[in-house]
């Protein structure tokens, strides 16, 4: 249901319903149990469409650093949380950080998941335009 809620734009709801099965899986299954952090994930992912920045970073940081300890640092889903945090930063004007960690994130997809996998290639893209747009600032200065 959050979703259908996302897509209608009703951001409260889907961050209702988002903490409640959070809380839940906390309790049932665990605050490291990879449901919970997705769950975690996509309540952070209402953050940042609700404009709340740090709250979505202040998630997204908990989960890729439970994700880390679990899964280990090239996992996916520990990549898909830096992915996460780099586009973060970056919406909050921390694009310097924000392309060191897409490079970063962009190497590991590479080296994990292979050039041709489309979560490296969405990294490959990103770390490209973001460069590009450092690039045009520099120039333009």
């Amino acid at each position: 249901l959050a979703p259908t809620y996302k897509n209608q734009g009703r951001w409260d709801a889907a961050e209702e319903l988002e903490v409640q099965v959070m809380e839940t899986r906390k309790r049932k299954l665990g605050v490291d149990h990879p449901s919970t952090l997705t769950i975690m994930a996509n309540l952070a992912s209402t953050f940042l469409n609700q404009g709340r920045w740090d709250a979505a970073e202040e998630l997204f940081v908990q989960v890729m650093e439970t994700f880390k300890k679990k899964l280990g640092v090239d996992h996916p889903s520990t990549l898909t949380s830096m992915n996460n945090i780099a586009f973060t930063w970056k919406g909050t004007g921390r694009a310097t950080e924000a392309v060191v960690l897409m490079e970063e994130c962009m190497q590991s997809r590479k080296r994990v998941l292979e050039l041709e996998h489309p979560d490296t290639l969405s990294s490959c893209r990103a770390s490209a335009a973001w460069k590009a747009e450092q690039d045009e600032v520099v120039l333009s200065v």
